[in-house]
């Protein structure tokens, strides 16, 4: 693959991208639906579920702590009214739990944000619930290869531009790196910027987007590692 030029930055996802988190949702929503199981199937718990998290995203935002308000009005819904204290108190110990889980990091990432960071500014920009990620992000160790941390509500093409202008950098000169289509790929492409997908065996249905095959600023890859021969620093830096 020939190395793209002209870079001046390079900005990653976090997660999913550099460590495990839908794994963690995945394993909590199997417990929500055992918890309901008297109640109603898995697919039709799982789809209202979807239904609240879609409805909730302007309320709550994207994180553990929306996922769990989801969840419990999904089993309010779904029993009329009639579920039992003890399952909305595992739900909340559920998300408890997935607030306390230690980080997981991706095969190659460490590695991967060593090599660029040696030639490119390097960002992290990610969205969620600003405690649990810089949790996550002081847990991760990999706090000190960034030279910008940016945590945001939503990922849309007006806040890429204002984090690329913020940091001195021209959007046709940035790259985004991460595993979303929605939320990593398609707001960079849509200011001028590069987007590399490197995509997870899971991907939360919000975050599923339709690849812009043919794209000229577009790739993906198989793995984090091979992004750095991809990579060319522009002459003269940013």
């Amino acid at each position: 693959m020939t190395p793209i030029r002209r870079l001046t930055l390079v900005a990653f996802d976090a997660d999913d991208t550099l460590w495990h988190n839908e794994r963690f949702f995945r394993l909590t929503q199997s417990r929500f639906a055992e918890l309901l199981a008297d109640f109603a199937p898995p697919d039709h718990l799982n789809d209202r579920l979807l239904a609240a998290e879609r409805r909730n995203l302007g309320r709550y935002g994207f994180g553990v702590k929306g996922f769990t308000l989801s969840m419990i009005e999904t089993a309010i819904e779904v029993t009329e009214d009639r579920v039992p204290a003890r399952v909305i108190r595992e739900l909340i110990a559920a998300g408890r739990d997935m607030l306390d889980h230690p980080i997981e990091l991706l095969p190659q990432a460490r590695e991967t944000l060593e090599a660029v960071a040696a030639d490119f500014p390097v960002l992290l920009v990610t969205k969620g619930d600003l405690l649990d990620q810089e949790r996550k992000l002081a847990q991760s160790g990999l706090g000190g290869l960034f030279a910008g941390i940016e945590i945001v509500s939503d990922k849309t093409p007006e806040t890429y531009a204002t984090i690329f202008s913020r940091h001195g950098h021209r959007p046709e000169a940035a790259m985004m790196v991460g595993n979303s289509l929605r939320s990593d790929v398609l707001p960079v492409l849509g200011i001028g910027g590069w987007a590399v997908h490197v995509p997870h065996e899971l991907t939360w249905a919000l975050e599923q987007g339709e690849a812009p095959a043919g794209h000229p600023r577009f790739r993906r890859l198989g793995s984090l590692g091979e992004l750095p021969p991809l990579l060319a620093p522009a002459p003269g830096g940013g």
